[in-house]
C-alpha cells in the first residue's frame, strides 16, 4: 500500500494516537506492507503487536492473526476497539464463541468492515472455516507467538505445526509474519523452516532488559521460603508483582498464606472455571489485588506494564520458560526485580515429571533443565547468561543490575583445567554435548562411554580433581568466553571456536567465578547453623549467637536449646525489644521467652539504641494453614503412640516436615515422649551415646553428628528424633 511521505507517523498517530514507532517497528511494518514475509523477535514490551496491527489497518482486507490462548483473544481485540471508533473492526472467532456470536461475525467479515481478525489455531483445522477464509480477501497472516511451533521452544503446541498446510489450503501466496519475544538460535531456524518462510526480512531486538534486577535465591524450608516472600512484599508494600509456581496446590497455598499476612493476592491456574479465572485476571488488571500467584497458565501476553516485580517460587523448566516469565515485569521500562528461588529438589521433580515422556521429549527436556540449572548455579553475569542463551553478545562485564553483579564471587586461575576441557573436546572429535564431555573428565564409566572405548583414551578422568559441577560450569563459561560453542544444527554438541584452537595452542592467564552456595554438601539439612540470611541483622545475629553461648554455657546445656538458629535470625530481623514481642518470635514460647528471654530482649534494646535502628512496622508471620490445629493432632496423636508414618499421612507431610513440625513443638516449650518410636530403631547404649553427644555439643548440625557418631552409623531421622527427645527432656 504506497503511503504519502510521513505517512506511517501519520497513520500510527491518527490510529493509535503514538508520536513516534519504537525499535524496528516502523522497518517491520513497511516491510509487511510490501507483502513480503518477515519474522519478528521483539522482548516482551517492545510493541510486537503494533508491528502487525497498524498494517492490518492500513491493508487492503482482513488480516488473519493465530493466536494460541483463546482467554487473551478478547482482552487483544477490546484493545484494537478501544483505539477504532467501530467495534467491527476486530473479532475473534474460536470455540467460546455461540451460534449468533459467530453469524455477527461472519456478517462483519463479509462487509469488509473488520480488519483483523483472531484465531486459534485449532479454528482453522475446521473445513467450513478454511472455506470461508479462502473467499475472502486476506491482507496477510500473523502467526503471534510464534515459539509455540519448535519442540525446542518454550511451549510447544503440536497443532502450530499443520499451520504452513492450512495456509497453503486458504491462499499458499499469502505474505506471512511470524513473531515471538523468546527464541533460541535453534528455535529461530524451527520457525523459518515450518512455517516455510520466503526469504523473510528478519528483525532481531535486543533481548535485554536493563530495567530487570536478577536474582536467585537458596530455597529453604517451606516456612523460611514464605517469610522470605512475604518480607520482600512488604518492602515493595502496594506495588503488582507475580508469584509463579509449579503447581494448583502451592499456588492456593501461598495465596491464601499472602492474604492471612495482610497482602490481597489472589491464584490462579488452569483447574479454576474460565469465569473466576477472567475475574481474577481482571482484578489484578484493575488493582484490586497486588499479587497474583499463578502456574505458568497465568500471563501469556498480559499486558500490565507496572508489574513491579516477579518471583518464581519453583525454578522454571527452561531458561526461555524463566526470560518470557520475567519479562511481564517493568513493561514500561520502570523497576522491575525478578527473584527466583532454587534448589536441587525442585529439579528433581522436573525431572521426574519427564519420567513418563518419550525418550526423544525427555533428552530435550533434561537439555532444558541442565541450560537452567547452570543459569542458577553460575557465578558469572546473570544478564550474560541470559543474551548468550539468545544468540546475543553482551559486552560488558558487570551489568549492575544482577545479585552475581552487585555482590562478585572471588574469581580462580583456571588456565590449565581450560586446556584440560579443550583436549577432551578435540579427543572426542568434537561430537558431544556437556554431559558426555564432563562423564569423560570425571573418569565415569556407563555404557555408552564402553562402547566407543572413550575410557581408554588420554583424556578420560583426566579431570577427577574436581566434581562434574565444577566442570559443568567451567566449559559454560568457556561458551560465555567464546571458547567453545553449541552446534546449532545438532543440538548440544560442543566445538572448539578458532579462539579456542589459538588458546590451545598459546595457553593465557584466564580467571573464572566459580559459585558454590548451591552445592549438595554446603546445605545443611535442616539450615540450622547456615549463615544468618541477607535479611536478618548480621552484626545483631553474631551477637545473638554469642550471648546464647554464654547462657547455654551458665544452664549447662547445648547452644541449640536456648534458642534455634532460625529463632536467632528472626530476632535479628524483627528487634523484639519486650517479652510479649519475644513470644511472637518463631519457635519462641511463653515459657521459654520467660525462661531465657530477658537477657536477650536487653541486648536487642541496647543494640537498637546505640545503632539508631527504626523497628520494623510489627510483622507477624501468620501461616494460612492451621499450626496450633496441626501442633494439637501431632500431641495427641504421639500421646496415643500412633506411628509416625501414620500420622504423617493423615497429614499429606513428609516424613521430614513432620519431624520438623515436632522439633518446633518441643523448641518452643512443649515435651513430646517420643520413647515408643525411638525403643525400635535404636537399642540403650546407642541412644546414650548419642544424648551424651548432644549434651557436650556447640552446633546443632546433624552433619556434624554423623562425621561424630561414627560408630553407629545412624540415619539423619534417627538422630533427629534423638534431638527432639533431648530438646524435649533437657530444654524444657
Amino acid at each position: 500500500m504506497a503511503l504519502a511521505k510521513g505517512g506511517l507517523k501519520d497513520a500510527l498517530r491518527r490510529y493509535f494516537g503514538f508520536e513516534s514507532f519504537k525499535g524496528n517497528q516502523e522497518k517491520i511494518i513497511k516491510h509487511i506492507l510490501s507483502g513480503k514475509d518477515t519474522f519478528v523477535i521483539m522482548p516482551t514490551g517492545g510493541g510486537k503487536s503494533l508491528c502487525y496491527q497498524l498494517p492490518a489497518l492500513l491493508s487492503e482486507g482482513c488480516a488473519l492473526i493465530v493466536s494460541p490462548l483463546i482467554a487473551l483473544m478478547k482482552n487483544q481485540v477490546d484493545l484494537i476497539r478501544s483505539y477504532s471508533s467501530m467495534d467491527n473492526v476486530a473479532h475473534f472467532l474460536n470455540s467460546t464463541l455461540s451460534k449468533v456470536q459467530i453469524r455477527k461475525v461472519k456478517t462483519d467479515l463479509a462487509s469488509g468492515k473488520t480488519k483483523l481478525l483472531y484465531v486459534a489455531p485449532e479454528t482453522l483445522t475446521k473445513q467450513e472455516n478454511l472455506d470461508l477464509f479462502r473467499e475472502m480477501n486476506i491482507s496477510f497472516i500473523a502467526v503471534d507467538e510464534a515459539h509455540c511451533i519448535s519442540e525446542w521452544g518454550h511451549d510447544f503446541r503440536p497443532e502450530y505445526r499443520r499451520l504452513r498446510e492450512m495456509i497453503d489450503e486458504i491462499n499458499p501466496k499469502l505474505p506471512i509474519i511470524a513473531l515471538t519475544a523468546t527464541a533460541t538460535p535453534k528455535v529461530q531456524s524451527d520457525i523459518v523452516k515450518n512455517l516455510g518462510l520466503r526469504h523473510p526480512g528478519i528483525f532481531i531486538s535486543s533481548f535485554n532488559r536493563p530495567n530487570l534486577y536478577y536474582e536467585i535465591r537458596p530455597k529453604r524450608k517451606k516456612d523460611q521460603t514464605n517469610r522470605d516472600i512475604v518480607r520482600f512484599i512488604h518492602q515493595h508494600k502496594g506495588k503488582s508483582g507475580i508469584i509463579y509456581s509449579l503447581n494448583r496446590k502451592t499456588t492456593e497455598e501461598l495465596a491464601g498464606m499472602l492474604m492471612a499476612n495482610n497482602i490481597k493476592a489472589v491464584a490462579y491456574h488452569a483447574g479454576l472455571d474460565a469465569s473466576t479465572r477472567a475475574k481474577r485476571q481482571d482484578m489484578f488488571l484493575n488493582e484490586e489485588v497486588d499479587v497474583i500467584v499463578a502456574t505458568i497458565a497465568f500471563g501469556m501476553g498480559i499486558d500490565k506494564p507496572d508489574v513491579r516485580f516477579v518471583i518464581h517460587y519453583n525454578i522454571p523448566k527452561s531458561l526461555e520458560n524463566y526470560y518470557q516469565e520475567t519479562g511481564r515485569a517493568g513493561r514500561d521500562g520502570l523497576e522491575g526485580i525478578c527473584v527466583c528461588f532454587y534448589s536441587h529438589k525442585d529439579i528433581q521433580k522436573l525431572e521426574h515429571l519427564m519420567r513418563d515422556k518419550p525418550l526423544s521429549e525427555r533428552e530435550m527436556g533434561a537439555q532444558l533443565i541442565n541450560e537452567i540449572v547452570a543459569y542458577a548455579e553460575s557465578a558469572v553475569c546473570r544478564r550474560k547468561m541470559i543474551l548468550h542463551y539468545f544468540g546475543e553478545k553482551y559486552e560488558q562485564d558487570d551489568c549492575g543490575q544482577c545479585d552475581n553483579c552487585r555482590y562478585p564471587k572471588e574469581k580462580i586461575e583456571v588456565k590449565n583445567r581450560v586446556v584440560i576441557v579443550l583436549k577432551a573436546i578435540r579427543a572426542l572429535d568434537e561430537r558431544f554435548a556437556i554431559d558426555y564431555v564432563v562423564n569423560v573428565l570425571c573418569g565415569k564409566n556407563n555404557p555408552q562411554i564402553n562402547t566407543f572405548k572413550h575410557d581408554k583414551l588420554a583424556v578420560f578422568g583426566s579431570g577427577k580433581e574436581h566434581d562434574a559441577h565444577f566442570w559443568s560450569s567451567l566449559i559454560r563459561q568457556m561458551m560465555l568466553e567464546g571458547l567453545i560453542e553449541k552446534d546449532i544444527e545438532e543440538y548440544g554438541l560442543l566445538k572448539i571456536t578458532d579462539k579456542g584452537s589459538r588458546f590451545l595452542k598459546k595457553p593465557y592467564s584466564i580467571k573464572f567465578a566459580l559459585n558454590h552456595q548451591f552445592d549438595e554438601d554446603q546445605a545443611d539439612e535442616e539450615g540450622a547453623d547456615a549463615a544468618a540470611p541477607a535479611s536478618a541483622d548480621p552484626v545483631l545475629f553474631d551477637l545473638l549467637k554469642e550471648l546464647r553461648k554464654q547462657v547455654a554455657k551458665e544452664k549447662n546445656l547445648p547452644p541449640f536449646v536456648i534458642f534455634l538458629e532460625n529463632s536467632l535470625e528472626d530476632m535479628a530481623t524483627h528487634y523484639p525489644t519486650t517479652l510479649e514481642e519475644l513470644e511472637r518470635i518463631q519457635g519462641v514460647s511463653k515459657g521459654k521467652a520467660l525462661r531465657y528471654g530477658k537477657k536477650f530482649i536487653q541486648l536487642i534494646a541496647r543494640y537498637v539504641e546505640e545503632n539508631d535502628i527504626e523497628k520494623p512496622d510489627d510483622f507477624v508471620m501468620k501461616s494460612v494453614v492451621n499450626k496450633s490445629g496441626l501442633k494439637v493432632f501431632i500431641i495427641q496423636n504421639i500421646d496415643k503412640r500412633i506411628p509416625l508414618e501414620t500420622i504423617a499421612k493423615n497429614k499429606d507431610l513428609t516424613m521430614p516436615d513432620l519431624l520438623d513440625e515436632m522439633e518446633t513443638i518441643v523448641a518452643s516449650g512443649t515435651r513430646l515422649n517420643v520413647d515408643y518410636c525411638i525403643d525400635e530403631e535404636l537399642d540403650d547404649y546407642a541412644q546414650d551415646e548419642i544424648i551424651d553427644y548432644f549434651k557436650g555439643c556447640e552446633t546443632s548440625s546433624l552433619q556434624a553428628a554423623r562425621e561424630e557418631l561414627t560408630e553407629g552409623d545412624y540415619t539423619v531421622e534417627q538422630l533427629k528424633l534423638m534431638r527432639i527427645k533431648f530438646l524435649s527432656e533437657y530444654g524444657n
